[in-house]
């Protein structure tokens, strides 16, 4: 197996290992569908189908086989046969939803089932919702509180100014300003239903744009983000709002950051 830091996407390096790797999961995961518990288990296998993050696959034993319908349809893939079966809990259906792979599938996948993430109502880990994607255990993601000076400005206009920033460090991504919504100036932001979901954030609660002179330019749209109710590890971000630095100037006592490119523009 091979993690090493990647120059991916352009400038900023990210962590990735080499696709099909599969390791076990020590966690206890389980997902709903329908109001039903589709499956439960502390079995689980990472496998990584692209290089950044894994996906789950759960053994058949921990699965209910009421909900899961064969589709009597098989397909090829990297991890080997996968036969395809559709979702069926009260009322609500999925079809193609799950593959399910046989005895020639790579070692440690055989006898799983792969569970689209999107076609299940919630992914748990422990007791935890998780979204997006399973968390990546080479990924690491720290809030820290800090006193540094740290001011963000868009063609010279002052969007926050802070001496008590929260700073997120997050594995393959640039470090992240988390501002108090009082050192905001919201005069020149714009609300707007932009919505996303981060695997060890949580689901944001806004986006906004910036308004320079009164307009919102092309490419000045979802700069800033917030997490009202951020997951457990990440609270001291709650209700904070950050900003993309590819986009935005940021200085950090007094010092102007060089912008980095990652893969939210490239």
């Amino acid at each position: 197996m091979s993690a090493v830091p990647v120059a991916a996407d352009r400038d900023y390096p990210q962590m990735i290992v080499e696709i099909n790797h599969v390791e076990p999961a020590p966690r206890r995961v389980r997902a709903t569908f329908g109001g039903e518990q589709v499956f439960d288990t502390t079995s689980a296998r990472y496998v990584w189908e692209v290089p950044y993050y894994p996906q789950y696959y759960i053994p058949l034993g921990d699965v209910d086989t009421r909900f899961v319908i064969d589709e009597g349809h098989a397909q090829s893939t990297r991890q080997g046969t996968a036969h395809r079966h559709g979702l069926r809990a009260a009322g609500a259906e999925r079809p193609g939803a799950v593959r399910v792979f046989g005895e020639d599938a790579i070692a440690g996948v055989a006898g799983t089932a792969r569970f689209d993430w999107g076609a299940l109502d919630a992914w748990y880990e422990e007791d935890e919702q998780v979204f997006v994607h399973p968390r990546n255990p080479y990924v690491r993601v720290d809030a820290l509180r800090s006193h540094r000076h740290v001011r963000a400005s868009l063609d010279g206009v002052t969007l926050a100014d802070t001496t008590a920033p929260v700073l997120v460090f997050e594995t393959g991504l640039p470090t992240r300003y988390y501002f108090d919504r009082t050192d905001v100036a919201f005069a020149h932001l714009v609300p707007s239903g932009t919505q996303t979901a981060c695997p060890y954030k949580g689901v944001t609660s806004g986006y906004w744009s910036v308004r320079i002179d009164g307009t919102v330019r092309d490419g000045h749209q979802d700069l800033a983000w917030a997490y009202d109710f951020p997951t457990r590890q990440l609270l001291p971000i709650a209700g904070q709002i950050a900003f993309y630095n590819e986009k935005i100037d940021i200085d950090v006592d007094g010092r102007r950051l060089p912008g980095p490119r990652t893969h939210f523009f490239k």
